[in-house]
């Protein structure tokens, strides 16, 4: 189904249509925005992240806590 895909005239094509909806000047941030979302999903997926919302839930205050009592 996807065979010769991502040949590189392909990759030439997707890479002009997404230089002209985005433009030129969104590009870098696309791209940067795409980065990190790739990264945080790898890091989910190796478990790194189970660590990470642990400490999270450890640092926000809880229902029952004076702070959230007014």
């Amino acid at each position: 189904m996807f065979r010769g895909l991502f040949q590189p005239m392909h990759l030439i094509i997707i890479l002009a249509i997404a230089l002209i909806v985005v433009g030129p000047g969104k590009l870098p941030e696309l791209g940067k925005a795409l980065g990190n979302a790739l990264r945080d999903f790898k890091k989910a997926v190796s478990g790194d992240e189970k660590d990470s919302a642990l400490e999270i839930r450890k640092d926000a205050p809880s229902k029952d806590s004076p702070e959230n009592k007014a």
